[in-house]
């Protein structure tokens, strides 16, 4: 998840004052349990093995407000203890609850920490709940004049919607915000004042907080209730209008009814005050903000806090369009600049040296400018013979190779770096011409070779692969960083720049410094000079070499030395001369596949056209709802709605109706027919390698926690078996020779 990669503009109401002044509260415990099972899938685990998910869902939140909206004024609430209203008052109050997670009992004190560091006021008193204390601050901020955003996903809150107090629902899951003022919460309840919500909770109930309702009364009934009594109050006084088993079960629970009632609304007399001046926002403590984030591991978002709050730019100069001009469309509120002082030199969410206009930047982790070092250009017969000797002396050393791209079938070897000692290396530049670069790799052959001499590397098998296009086999013990980290802390990533920082506070010198980023304009690696490239190259090696040390005790430690050393070592070597083999692809079969089944999909498609009676955009889930829900009726008058509003047409929508329509049926044959044609029957043999005619897998050891091999480029595991086309796209692997075979695990 990207911390501000989402960035829209909203259309707020038409009542919506640019020039009022705003506030954004906060509930902190809804966002991040919100924000803790949004990563229950993939946990966010440090090195420590501290689950950071809570940390990092609260934070993502908090910065996703702060970046699109610029708000003036926030505060965040927490609960403290319950609430002793609710408790005196029903003591099965949320007694059903699970208990919280050990994660959010840790990730608590450290989001308070970092929202002191941010001088955001953290609003909680004992015994009552933030639900409570938000209600009774939007309430006095709006006697203020203030436009109130309360920030949750919780339901409750619509209960104190008004003119100037909204709900706001973040982002989540790739939908957008949710703003919610008197409309969207009359049209959501089906109620004609926002006060109703709370009659509303209190004839349905409440799961999550054991709020027990009026029995079986559900969210139909209610609105029900609602249109035709509107009030709890009035519903219990005209029971006699109900019939049956409802009306007996509402007349035996009139108590219990009026609890539910009073236990859903939220109070408005909280012992807390507003005070503007101390809930405006103001210049966070970068360098406080920074030790946590280093000590989370929150790398990116550190990266992203300090590029966003160290801009140097006024507040109302931000552009949340990331345009880096001002947009015409709608925008929040802006605050007026206020005049600086000496003592007081700083933007509100940019902060710069007066004397020179450099940002000010705090850096926690060593780097090439500020770490002393030795490294080396090797060049020459007399310098390469005795470089040669120094590491065949040695019993263990790291090396790296420098090519000119990724592809290991056809990169060429722009240099190699070697360290066998904390802060030095030597890098040796090669030759373009491809005979001279031979000529001086088999000059490294007794080294590569040797039985004796310990080979290091971060993700050593990228190296195995390019060595062997020169002819050189690399022999003896074999350490991977990458594979060691992974045996330790699989959940992590495991790329170089990540264990660098983590396990060695120290921040590598990237890529992109030296050849750009991807893309048309990217860089060679040949054209970048030596100086430049022997300082990259080298620390690459030395770092590496670095990380060795610190993990071959940590895999004792992790009782996870005898995997490393007897499977995922001994299967690098192996696993490189599989992907080097790569794979036979019969590409004619293939064509005439794709050809027959373009017939099939286009016959299948006119069929569907015939059966809705119209034409219409099959790969549209727009068009394809509208015609099978609102024109065909299919499936009956209710269906589900994404948040776009638009019919949901997935996979599992459409199964459940094919059995009983047959027009469904053929449309997830079509789906299926494109998919496998475009997936794999067309793309299989583009991905044929010119220089060898076979197709080669990269297979990963590093990828899957569970310990399973992972294929990427192409992934090989997942061309279907299950359907009869899917298991005639896999008679196009075919075994170099008659007498071999290709054997496949499932």
């Amino acid at each position: 998840m990207f911390l501000f990669e989402s960035l829209s503009i909203f259309t707020f109401h038409k009542n919506y004052n640019m020039s009022q002044k705003r506030l954004y509260l906060l509930d902190a415990y809804a966002l991040i349990f919100r924000g803790y099972f949004a990563f229950i899938k993939n946990p966010r685990i440090n090195s420590k093995g501290m689950d950071t998910s809570a940390i990092m869902g609260f934070m993502n939140a908090l910065m996703d407000v702060i970046k699109r909206e610029k708000p003036d004024h926030l505060a965040v609430a927490f609960d403290k203890g319950g609430s002793t209203y609710r408790y005196e008052m029903y003591q099965e109050y949320k007694a059903h609850r699970d208990e919280t997670p050990e994660a959010i009992k840790i990730a608590v004190p450290y989001i308070q920490e970092l929202l002191k560091a941010m001088h955001i006021p953290i609003i909680e008193k004992a015994g009552f709940e933030a639900d409570d204390l938000i209600g009774t601050l939007a309430k006095q901020a709006e006697k203020e004049g203030f436009k109130v955003f309360m920030v949750t996903p919780d339901k409750d809150f619509a209960q104190l919607v008004s003119e100037n107090i909204f709900m706001y629902k973040p982002a989540r899951m790739g939908n957008d915000i949710e703003i919610w003022g008197i409309p969207e919460v009359l049209e959501k309840f089906e109620i004609t004042n926002p006060l109703q919500v709370i009659d509303f909770l209190g004839m349905m109930g409440d799961a999550a907080d054991n709020i027990p309702g009026l029995p079986g009364v559900g969210e139909k009934t209610a609105k029900k209730f609602l249109a035709e009594f509107g009030s709890m109050e009035n519903l219990l006084a005209n029971t006699h209008q109900l019939k049956g088993a409802i009306k007996d079960k509402i007349e035996a629970n009139k108590e219990l009814g009026l609890l539910s009632k009073k236990l859903a609304t939220i109070l408005l007399d909280c012992p807390v005050t507003f005070d503007a001046n101390d809930y405006e926002l103001s210049k966070p403590d970068v360098e406080k903000t920074d030790a946590l984030f280093q000590e989370l591991e929150f790398r990116q978002m550190k990266a992203q806090f300090d590029k966003y709050f160290g801009t140097g730019k006024d507040y109302d100069e931000i552009d949340t369009n990331g345009n880096g001009t001002s947009s015409d469309g709608p925008q929040t509120a802006k605050k007026a600049p206020t005049k600086k002082t000496n003592e007081d030199q700083f933007d509100l969410f940019g902060f710069s040296d007066e004397e020179n206009g450099e940002v000010k930047t705090n850096s926690h982790y060593a780097t090439l400018e500020n770490t002393e070092h030795f490294y080396q250009i090797i060049q020459g017969d007399l310098p390469i013979k005795l470089l040669l000797q120094n590491l065949l002396n040695q019993t263990s050393v790291c090396f790296d190779t420098e090519t000119t791209g990724i592809d290991t079938l056809n990169a060429e070897l722009v240099g190699m770096s070697f360290s066998f000692e904390k802060g030095k290396a030597f890098y040796v530049p090669f030759p373009e011409n491809q005979d001279e670069a031979q000529t001086l790799v088999e000059k490294f052959k007794p080294f590569f070779e040797s039985e004796n001499i310990e080979k290091i590397g971060q993700n050593i098998k990228y190296d195995l692969k390019i060595l062997s296009n020169y002819g050189v086999q690399i022999k003896g013990k074999l350490f991977d960083t990458m594979i060691a980290h992974y045996l330790i802390n699989p959940d992590m990533r495991h790329n170089m720049d990540v264990l660098s920082e983590t396990y060695l506070k120290y921040s590598p010198k990237s890529i992109e410094d030296l050849i750009g980023k991807k893309g048309k304009n990217q860089k060679s690696m040949r054209d970048v000079a030596l100086e430049e490239i022997k300082e990259y190259a080298a620390e690459d090696a030395d770092v590496t070499f670095q990380l060795k040390q610190n993990f071959s005790p940590i895999l004792d430690k992790a009782e996870t030395k005898k995997l490393f050393d007897e499977i995922e070592i001994p299967l690098i070597p192996v696993l490189a001369a599989m992907e080097l083999e790569g794979i036979n692809l019969d590409v004619p079969f293939l064509k005439e596949m794709s050809v027959e089944m373009a017939k099939e999909s286009a016959a299948l498609e006119q069929k569907i056209y015939e059966t809705a009676g119209e034409k219409f955009n099959l790969a549209s889930p727009k068009q394809l709802g509208d015609v099978l829900f609102d024109k065909m009726k299919i499936g009956g008058a209710k269906q589900k709605k994404t948040k776009t509003g638009q019919y949901a047409t997935g996979e599992e929508i459409l199964s459940y109706l094919a059995n009983d329509n047959p027009i469904v049926k053929d449309i997830l044959d079509w789906r299926q027919m494109v998919k496998l044609q475009s997936t794999y029957i067309d793309a299989l043999p583009n991905q044929v390698d010119k220089k060898t005619g076979r197709v080669h897998t990269d297979y990963m050891q590093t990828v899957a926690a569970t310990g399973r091999l992972s294929s990427n480029n192409p992934n090989l595991q997942n061309i279907p078996i299950r359907t009869e086309r899917g298991r005639l796209i896999r008679k196009a692997f075919i075994a170099r020779r008659s007498f071999y075979c290709n054997l496949a695990f499932y």
